[in-house]
């Protein structure tokens, strides 16, 4: 490891820690280590070292704790969020840097550490590293790709600028714009370009511009222009040129963010022709100076009145062109056209010679309907109604006569066959058994009994005869085989 800034008072020894006292006294851990914290600090105060960052850890606190290596040593060290919050670049493992601050002593582990106080990218610029740094973020969020540039409008009607109204680049765009096209608004919203603060109140500013676009009825805040209706076409940001300090407001997150999601299209014009920043990344159109800007937003009035003055040319021409056309139109309409006695005497013959068709065909269409009424005249009277209906009468008395034979045929043969299924049932009815001295045992639930085993001495039984019934009462049973 390297150290700078070496003082003399390094070698100083605390008088707490003289040979005669520690040798006489025990000390506790922490006041151990509490003495030889004061010690480290106040013997390696404001020392500048220079490594590489291993085992980076970024705490949700907002803390930092890292190591700084070289080759043949390591150095745990912390920066707080109170004082990491200056860093222009984002540290990364492997990276060299040079640290300012103290050795001290984490009395709770008993190691020493450095606590970081400064930090600056080794062998670069720290604003050029974090200019570096954050042009690589942005751009792999998307803010500086082409399809996101929006055109520039042809006639701008109001145009907000947003500068330092004490700069030199708000005179050079007014002069600018009073020359080519004076018929231009310029709405100038007044902003610091540098310094604290600086970026937020260009973000700020642009997006009250942006809210004006949509707001015709709000009230710009400016002294050098008070328009009563603003609704700004288009936005110039910029300034004049200076130092990488100087132009360090157009480099941060929020005025990239700002130009990013505005709707108006923007021109960056920030510095000299040979100064790049951020914002220049980020705009639809990056304009070398105030001047160019101004340029690219205001129509060039003599272009515009030669153009003009073309193009009121050619117009006269077209229309002299449609004039001598139509002329020479209308002299070989007027040949074409004829006298309406004329045409009115075609129409007659027409007419005459349609009425004349129109009898041929009355009179071909009523020969032609006499033929039809002759012929069913003599159709009507080969078929008399008097000879039909007496036709129609001696069918209908045979239909009568077939219909009655039919009849009794059918009724004869249906008596036939109830009488042979009389015969039959009463040759299979249990009546005619009955009639031949058999009789049906019932139960008492007019069951049949069917066998001796299903009633027993003393049961009442209902007997059914062929001419009656009996109802008795059963004395005892027997099987089939007594007598």
């Amino acid at each position: 490891m390297r150290y700078e800034a070496y003082n003399s008072h390094m070698s100083y020894q605390p008088s707490s820690f003289d040979q005669n006292t520690t040798k006489n006294t025990i000390w506790s851990v922490s006041d151990l280590n509490q003495q030889a914290r004061n010690c480290l600090e106040s013997a390696f105060s404001g020392v500048q070292v220079e490594g590489e960052i291993s085992d980076l850890i970024q705490h949700r606190s907002g803390h930092w704790y890292f190591t700084l290596k070289d080759d043949e040593g390591q150095l745990r060290a912390a920066m707080f969020s109170f004082k990491n919050k200056s860093v222009r670049f984002k540290p990364e493992n492997g990276q060299q840097v040079v640290l300012t601050g103290k050795l001290s002593l984490y009395a709770p582990r008993g190691s020493y550490q450095f606590i970081t106080e400064r930090m600056a990218p080794a062998g670069i610029g720290e604003l050029q590293q974090a200019f570096e740094a954050l042009k690589r973020d942005l751009g792999k969020q998307g803010l500086f790709d082409p399809e996101h540039k929006k055109p520039l409008p042809n006639f701008p009607r109001q145009v907000a600028i947003i500068t330092s109204p004490q700069g030199a680049a708000i005179r050079d765009i007014q002069t600018t714009f009073e020359r080519r096209f004076c018929g231009i608004q310029l709405i100038v919203i007044p902003v610091a370009v540098q310094g604290d603060g600086a970026a937020q109140a260009i973000a700020d500013a642009i997006d009250t511009a942006n809210r004006w676009s949509k707001d015709n009825q709000s009230q710009a805040a400016s002294a050098v222009i008070s328009p009563t209706n603003v609704k700004p076409d288009a936005i110039i940001v910029g300034r004049g040129g200076g130092s990488i300090e100087d132009l360090w407001a157009f480099n941060e997150a929020v005025v990239a963010q700002a130009i990013y999601r505005s709707e108006l299209p923007i021109i960056s014009a920030v510095g000299h022709e040979t100064d790049t920043t951020i914002a220049d990344f980020v705009a639809d159109i990056r304009a070398a100076t105030p001047t160019a800007a101004a340029e690219l937003l205001s129509p060039d009035r003599q272009g515009l009145l030669h153009r003009v003055q073309h193009l009121g040319a050619r117009l006269n021409s077209f229309i002299n062109y449609q004039i001598n056309h139509a002329q020479l139109q209308l002299q070989s309409l007027a040949k074409r056209v004829k006298h309406p006695s004329h045409q009115l005497a075609q129409h007659a013959q027409r007419l005459d010679q349609l009425d004349s068709d129109m009898q041929r065909a009355l009179n071909y269409r009523l020969e032609r309907h006499r033929e039809q009424i002759q012929q069913l005249q003599q159709r009507l009277l080969l078929a008399a109604p008097d000879k039909l209906l007496e036709q129609r009468q001696k069918q209908t008395r045979l239909l009568q006569d077939r219909m009655l034979r039919s009849i009794q045929s059918q009724l004869h043969n249906r008596q036939q066959h109830w009488r042979r299924v009389v015969e039959t049932l009463n040759v299979v009815s249990p009546l005619a058994t009955l009639n031949r001295g058999y009789a049906i045992v019932e139960d008492s639930s007019g069951n049949i009994i069917r066998s001796h085993k299903a009633i027993k001495a003393g049961d009442k039984v209902h007997t059914r005869l062929g001419d009656g019934s009996i109802d008795c009462t059963v004395t005892s049973t027997n099987t089939g085989n007594s007598a």
